[in-house]
């Protein structure tokens, strides 16, 4: 399993802390960023996780900023991410085994170290269950396809 990690200022301790977690966990991972608290903007860190999530190089993606609400929306609109706002290890594992989800977002301002690393975990070790569940990842994969369609034209 690769995964991708980003954040913006917001998110980048909680990120860094993760990324550490990540480390002694014995997980291969790639920082897309951001490596300061310097003020950016969080769709162009979300946007490098998400596409490298689509793009099938990163199976799984994690992005933090202060709330995790931004870089929520962002990752979900790239085609085949399905981004899960978490906080907390119940939503993280039931958003792998029911939702199929690819990504985790997290909320720095919002989510204490401990708790998120746990979140964490929980997603990283959360399982796709298919089953009953394929149908709904199916339409949710419809309704990309209807709304490129429309984008491109067709």
């Amino acid at each position: 399993m690769k995964i991708a990690i980003a954040s913006d200022h917001g998110g980048y301790t909680l990120k860094n802390y993760l990324a550490d977690h990540l480390k002694e966990q014995g997980y291969t991972f790639h920082d897309f960023g951001v490596f300061s608290d310097e003020s950016v903007d969080y769709p162009d860190f979300a946007l490098r996780v998400a596409e490298a999530v689509s793009s099938g190089e990163y199976t799984l993606g994690i992005i933090c900023c202060g709330t995790g609400i931004g870089v929520s929306i962002v990752a979900n609109k790239v085609p085949g991410v399905r981004a899960a706002h978490c906080h907390d290890t119940f939503s993280a594992r039931m958003g792998r085994e029911h939702n199929d989800a690819n990504i985790l977002t997290l909320g720095e301002r919002v989510i204490g170290r401990g708790l998120a690393v746990e979140v964490v975990d929980a997603f990283l070790k959360g399982k796709y269950a298919g089953g009953r569940h394929a149908c709904r990842i199916d339409k949710i994969a419809e309704i990309e396809a209807k709304y490129l369609r429309q984008v491109e034209g067709r």
